[in-house]
């Protein structure tokens, strides 16, 4: 079965660099934040590729030994989140195949809504699958086509493909890039200056990857274009007709990193804007302004700068928790939150505190949050979200629970503050969000604040059923 809730993942590609796997192996050490339970690079020398990936941390898998055995001048490269049950090295991208149209390797960030239906169809015309990610689906499709050139088989095989992608391809003398005609994930393109002369490009799901490296943004792939970087150079085409852009807005409200630059807006300026308008639309009546750490924190500057209240960052996040920790055998109340977030006793005391987060999802986390605030000594605790209400999973590459574990979905804004024990709780407005992110011409996906997707849901009926289970 396929990853009901899908993948956060980060992909990269660069390609005419004589250190291609380093380099992918940097912006993939950015990207972390878009995925961390495995990542994978496989890079061409020209005639052939290598390949390696693993599970765990981008810095944990790839050692100087690991990447001196990934030679060549063109990589892609991708860091997974992987949801519960499909943990496995099976799954961990890019996959490679041998086909007619010589080795490939693929990886990709989103959702392929449509890919049951096509898997079954790929079955039934003898494919054999190995793993459980929909990634896989398009090298199977990619092999049947009977297009003579790589380009070609891409083409009709990302025709065939219904939902989101930002995709990158490698082969051995060449590196395609696509992105969906909806635009929903981001995927943007920079050059960089080669050793010797001459000039490579990357692609990445975010600039902060083009930043450690030192290549220059360029721009974003556009909705439905695919890139092509090969022996001829750079060529573009548009694969598909234009459709009308969804990108998706919880990219600028949680999960791009505030220092990125993604669908040509700097994340960092979205969220401050965040901040300062739910400020202005839920004011509170307090004596200081603290993030939920690391994702509140420029919300939490804007809505500070916005109310005058100052800023203090009174919860401290521990940013070196491995992948396993041992938990005591006697049970600590709210230990996982306490692993991870501890506050700052002193600057809470006695104080009418106003905690700022980017979202409430089930809503356990955030009671546990407030009661550990409480705890160390505030007066009050009045929780601020800058977005709306999450009433809906998302079909198109985030992982969200079901409807049934989406607390907003099935409550009132008054019932989840009771639920999470705040003195009051103040949601950002769907009008204010538009506004934060610039989107004047409609160009974003809101889906999981609305409910209303923007593609046809035919081929996701099993993905909604199993989202109410």
């Amino acid at each position: 079965m396929f990853d009901k809730f899908h993948e956060e993942c980060g992909v990269v590609a660069i390609y005419g660099h004589p250190e291609a796997a380093k380099l992918a192996y940097l912006a993939l050490y950015s990207l972390q934040h878009r995925g961390q339970e495995s990542a994978g690079i496989c890079t061409s020398d020209g005639s052939q590729l290598y390949i390696h990936k693993s599970m765990g941390h981008v810095a944990e898998i790839f050692t100087s030994d690991v990447i001196a055995k990934l030679p060549g001048r063109s990589a892609i490269g991708h860091t997974r989140y992987s949801t519960a049950g499909d943990t496995a090295l099976l799954n961990a991208q890019p996959f490679a195949v041998t086909c007619n149209k010589g080795r490939v390797a693929v990886a990709h960030n989103g959702n392929i809504i449509n890919a049951v239906e096509l898997r079954r169809d790929l079955e039934r015309r003898g494919s054999i699958f190995q793993a459980s990610s929909d990634t896989e689906v398009i090298l199977h499709l990619l092999a049947h086509s009977s297009e003579r050139t790589l380009s070609a088989a891409l083409r009709e095989a990302l025709l065939q493909i219904e939902g989101a992608f930002s995709l990158v391809c490698l082969a051995k003398d060449r590196v395609i890039i696509a992105r969906d005609p909806h635009g929903f994930r981001p995927l943007a393109v920079g050059e960089m200056e080669i050793p010797g002369g001459g000039t490579g490009y990357v692609f990445a799901s975010e600039t902060c990857a083009f930043d450690l490296i030192g290549a220059v943004y360029l721009h974003d792939v556009e909705p439905g274009e695919m890139m092509m970087v090969g022996p001829e150079g750079l060529t573009r085409e548009r694969y598909s007709p234009a459709q009308p852009r969804s990108q998706c807005v919880f990219e600028h409200v949680y999960f791009s990193r505030p220092d990125s630059v993604v669908f040509g807006r700097p994340v960092a300026e979205s969220r401050e804007e965040l901040g300062r308008l739910l400020a202005r639309e839920c004011p509170a009546d307090a004596d200081l302004v603290v993030p939920v750490p690391d994702s509140g924190v420029a919300a939490a500057i804007g809505y500070s700068s916005e109310s005058g209240l100052p800023f203090r960052q009174a919860l401290i996040r521990n940013h070196y928790i491995g992948r396993t920790f041992i938990e005591p055998s006697q049970a600590i109340r709210d230990f996982g939150v306490k692993l991870k977030l501890n506050p700052v006793r002193h600057l809470l005391q006695g104080q009418r505190v106003v905690l700022v987060d980017d979202s409430i999802v089930r809503g356990t986390t955030s009671r546990k949050i407030v009661r550990m605030v409480r705890q160390a000594g505030a007066a009050e605790v009045h929780l601020r979200i800058s977005c709306p209400p999450t009433i809906s999973p998302c079909f198109y590459g985030v992982d969200t629970p079901n409807r049934a574990e989406l607390i907003a979905s099935n409550h009132n804004v008054e019932e989840i503050r009771r639920y999470i024990e705040a003195d009051s709780l103040g949601y950002l407005s769907l009008e204010s969000l538009r506004k934060a992110v610039a989107d004047s011409r409609n160009e974003y996906c809101y889906a999981c604040y609305t409910g209303d997707y923007p593609t046809d849901l035919v081929g996701v009926e099993e993905l909604i059923a199993s989202s109410k289970k």
